[in-house]
């Protein structure tokens, strides 16, 4: 019996490959060709299985030509290159990589708010510039860590790991707003105190985003946000782009309505807002929160997984969409 087709749409550890040959016939873009739609579209049209990363853009179109296709697996937590209603309308399974990446990314939201709340971004140009010539009382002085107001909109399972991480390391008082209230005794695990998101903006010195990307959290912080926060205050967004307005967000950090901002994810990555650009009070990498060795393989073993389990036996480990299973 034929083994199913897949396509590995970026390039991805060769020992991952290696698995997955042994399942399936397998077509892989080792050489990481970005793809257009339309490329990508003739790519899956002869194939039942897709690995794919959260580049790749999984909606109707694509599905439309694309008959045999039977599941995509994201190398992701977050899947909103995936029309999950378009999917499933079409019947093809949906499914992530949550859980193996949590406490990599807590630790990069927590290396990236550090490195924000103490400029270590601007004081670093500085001195390569040549310009530190000699010491001054307030020479790139920022906000303490230590004892301040964290708040965190977005409180799963990685925004957690950031509140144990504050509350338990840094003595900071964690306060959070989510969809829904966690009960109490992760609440007690976490050391955080639920308020409304109005309250948290006021409030918190350090303001952590990690909440899941969609179009109802579309620009949950824009220019009236930012106005609500302290002007010593910090934003850090390591959730995905488009929740900020960057735009909003470039012209806040211009006019100091906030002290400063940490940025692992953008609108229209990889592309910058130009005016992000141009402000020195933000620290900026390119959506690197997971990358790890050791988490990012087991991101890709994760998508794997769920491929090979799919065909082998139809109970994949982490379906987005369910439905299309059936019974």
């Amino acid at each position: 019996m034929s083994k199913p087709k897949i396509l590995v749409a970026r390039a991805i550890f060769p020992e991952v490959i290696s698995r997955l040959e042994q399942h399936f016939e397998v077509e892989a873009n080792q050489s990481d060709a970005i793809w257009s739609k339309a490329e990508l579209a003739e790519k899956l049209k002869d194939k039942d299985g897709a690995f794919t990363t959260g580049g790749d853009r999984i909606d109707a179109e694509v599905l439309a030509a694309c008959p045999r296709l039977k599941i995509c697996a994201n190398m992701a937590v977050g899947y909103n290159n995936f029309d999950i209603d378009a999917m499933t309308a079409a019947g093809v399974l949906a499914t992530n990589a949550p859980d193996v990446l949590t406490e990599t990314t807590a630790d990069f939201g927590f290396a990236l708010l550090m490195a924000t709340a103490r400029r270590v971004t601007e004081s670093e140009h500085f001195l390569r510039a040549g310009k530190w010539g000699k010491w001054s009382y307030d020479m790139f002085a920022g906000s303490d860590i230590h004892g301040s107001t964290l708040g965190i909109l977005g409180m799963g399972r990685i925004g957690q790991g950031i509140a144990k991480r504050g509350a338990h390391g840094f003595g900071m008082k964690v306060i959070y707003h989510n969809r829904s209230r966690l009960d109490v005794t992760l609440e007690a695990e976490c050391k955080a105190s639920y308020v409304s998101k109005e309250d948290l903006l006021r409030t918190a010195d350090h303001v952590v985003l990690v909440l899941p990307y969609s179009p109802a959290s579309h620009h949950t912080i824009g220019a009236a946000e930012l106005a609500m926060m302290k002007p010593t205050a910090t934003l850090v967004n390591i959730a995905r782009g488009g929740i900020v307005d960057d735009a909003a967000l470039a012209q806040a950090l211009r006019d100091k309505t906030i002290a400063a901002a940490g940025l692992d994810v953008f609108e229209g990555e990889p592309k910058v807002d130009p005016d992000l650009l141009t402000v020195p009070n933000v620290v900026m990498t390119p959506h690197i929160a997971s990358a790890t060795v050791p988490t990012r393989l087991a991101m890709a073993n994760l998508a794997a997984d769920n491929l090979i389990s799919f065909f082998k036996d139809k109970k994949p480990l982490t379906p987005l969409n369910p439905a299309v299973l059936g019974g």
